[in-house]
């Protein structure tokens, strides 16, 4: 699962990306910050631990970035996401596990967001993302 971070749940102008350090083939693209689901673990709190881990921030969930599949977006054959909106509540966000950079990019001007060179299979989503701000539902 992953998070869209955005500065307002309820206006979102602008959304916080992290730059992967690893696996090799995606070190150096952009991505929404999360992880995997643990055993047992509902996915809002997987998420929200993650983003514990990752950036060393709490948030407030919004709702869901649908992907019209239950399972989420389709990553690869094995794998998919699904993506929460969420507001920052609590922390200063860093780069603690997994990346090198976080940058906080524009949601009103789409060619700032959609220049990264973002994991292939992230694209989508951050296109659906645009597309859901600028007519929110």
């Amino acid at each position: 699962m992953g998070a869209a971070v955005v500065d307002s749940l309820e206006a979102p102008t602008r959304l916080l990306v992290a730059r992967r350090t690893a696996p090799p083939q995606f070190a150096g693209m952009w991505e929404f910050p999360g992880g995997k689901v643990e055993t047992d673990e509902a996915a809002e709190a997987a998420l929200h631990r993650e983003l514990a881990e990752e950036l060393g921030i709490e948030v407030q969930l919004g709702p869901e970035l649908d992907s019209g599949n239950v399972a989420g977006w389709t990553l690869n054959e094995r794998a998919s996401m699904r993506v929460w909106f969420a507001e920052l509540t609590a922390g200063e966000p860093r780069p603690l596990e997994d990346h090198d950079e976080l940058r906080w990019v524009s949601l009103v001007e789409h060619d700032e967001a959609l220049s990264l060179p973002w994991i292939p299979a992230d694209l989508p989503i951050v296109q659906a993302l645009l597309d859901r701000v600028a007519a929110p539902a």
